[in-house]
């Protein structure tokens, strides 16, 4: 028996219509058509499906049978098609993201809320980039986009400029350091520095100060959350680098003194790293405009974006 999915519609449709002309109507044919199909099938199961002589008409036990068949069927026949049909108008998809920068998360959040929001059909995760290898998961498509402050040249795939950033140094207003206007990276031989639990090559303060210039700090102090990170250089059990959008809230707070990196300053700059084959979807270009717009809001002090 060959059973087809206009075979279960045509069962559905002249039972719910109770006759001929009515289901021909509903199935956009013509009643000559739909009765050839009829027998059509009879013919392959070798019983007949409907009782005739009854009116409205009613299906036969072996009818019966196939209907119950198609109410499970063609509902999930017509989810895959709504389905698909989203996702090649880009109103559904995939977004799982990687996170190479453990500060991220301050101004992540709010981006995802806004993006889930506008796009509800688009399944949406966070791996942090910490534990695994980022970028070639991007490459073998375990994830969607990687944040990254670290570009590299990697066929397929495009580093997306986010926005720029500056490290800041943080610490307790109590500390001999908060008498300087900047400092340097001999400040920090005497120091125990609190870092997020990241290598230190992904760490901006030793990638960008420390490691060129040779400097070591006293110890190096790995703690998970920024709240407490906060707490520690408030107590002033050590000090701090993290990224201007982390420090905006404690800025003016007197318990704490911030002061640039070097004289002039330490400008970096975040990327999302995304498959050129997926750049064009409409989903993907909203989130990378959210995460542009999203650091300039938390920069400004701002609550809404103009």
């Amino acid at each position: 028996m060959h059973l087809e999915f206009r075979h279960l519609r045509t069962i559905q449709a002249i039972h719910d219509c109770g006759s001929m002309a009515r289901a021909a109507d509903r199935l956009h044919i013509t009643q000559s058509a739909l009765s050839h199909q009829v027998k059509g099938l009879e013919a392959q199961v070798g019983v007949e499906l409907f009782v005739r002589r009854s009116k409205p008409m009613t299906l036969s036990p072996a009818g019966r049978r196939l209907l119950r068949l198609a109410e499970q069927v063609l509902p999930q026949i017509g989810a895959v098609e709504q389905e698909f049909a989203a996702l090649k108008s880009g109103r559904a998809g995939r977004l799982h993201i990687a996170i190479e920068c453990h500060a991220c998360f301050e101004w992540l959040f709010p981006v995802l809320e806004r993006f889930r929001r506008a796009w509800p059909d688009v399944d949406v995760d966070i791996r942090p980039g910490l534990q695994f290898q980022a970028l070639p998961a991007l490459m073998r498509e375990d994830v969607d986009l990687v944040v990254s402050s670290d570009p590299e040249d990697l066929p397929g795939v495009t580093f997306a400029p986010l926005f720029d950033y500056e490290p800041v140094f943080l610490a307790s207003a109590l500390h001999p350091l908060a008498a300087k206007d900047h400092v340097d990276a001999a400040d920090f031989r005497g120091e125990t520095l609190i870092t997020y639990p990241v290598d230190r090559p992904r760490l901006d303060v030793f990638s960008q100060l420390l490691i060129p210039a040779g400097v070591e700090p006293a110890a190096v102090r790995q703690v998970e959350l920024t709240a407490v990170i906060l707490l520690l250089v408030a107590s002033n059990r050590g000090v701090a680098v993290l990224p201007d959008w982390v420090v905006r809230e404690v800025r003016y707070n007197s318990d704490y003194v911030t002061r640039p990196l070097t004289a002039g300053g330490v400008t970096r700059r975040l990327y999302a790293a995304v498959r050129d084959v997926d750049a064009d979807k409409p989903f993907l270009s909203h989130v990378l405009r959210l995460m542009r717009s999203e650091p300039v809001k938390l920069q400004r002090g701002s609550q809404e974006l103009a």
